[in-house]
């Protein structure tokens, strides 16, 4: 189970809790994909106890277009840079 919780002043903050899994990207898109251009997102990963690797593509893919993590667990932060060395471009 996924828990989604999205704040807003100034700059958008979507926390996620629990595990995430590949059905709960396309959720994930759709808020993304709703916000303002040029607003600030940051995903808050503090509470996030799972991701397998289609997530962490995702999650690359947000990063290209300027979303910014908060507490990212290192696992994550490892993979993300990892897919940054060899990556192509997708649209969410």
């Amino acid at each position: 189970m996924l828990k989604i919780q999205r704040t807003s002043n100034g700059v958008t903050v979507i926390a996620l809790s629990g595990r995430m899994e590949t059905e709960h990207i396309l959720e994930l898109k759709r808020l993304l994909e709703a916000e303002s251009p040029g607003r600030p997102i940051v995903l808050d990963l503090k509470h996030l106890t799972l991701a397998g690797q289609s997530e962490i593509d995702f999650f690359a893919q947000c990063e290209e277009r300027g979303v910014t993590f908060a507490n990212c667990a290192p696992y994550i932060r490892e993979w993300l840079s990892s897919q940054r060395n060899g990556r192509q471009s997708n649209d969410f």
